[in-house]
């Protein structure tokens, strides 16, 4: 998979969670949570339905370091079979 087709997949599936979510407005560089509002629990889905989609397991030490949406496409892209 290219990095673009990851990006679309996190995007689609942070839109799954939160549909009001603005996918261009999204900047890649900031924390996520803070630009979509996102709670624990949002956040978590978020993860599980990143895991379903690309069966890419996410271990929860691992969390700390998925702050940007370019952080968690670079994580996702070098673990993507």
């Amino acid at each position: 998979m290219t990095q673009a087709d990851i990006r679309a997949v996190v995007l689609a599936t942070l839109q799954s969670i939160a549909p009001e979510v603005e996918a261009d407005a999204l900047r890649g560089d900031r924390p996520l949570r803070n630009q979509v509002d996102l709670d624990s629990m949002d956040w978590l889905n978020f993860l599980l339905g990143l895991n379903q989609r690309l069966k890419v397991e996410i271990p929860e030490v691992d969390y700390r370091k998925l702050i940007t949406l370019d952080d968690v496409v670079a994580y996702l892209q070098a673990r993507v079979s």
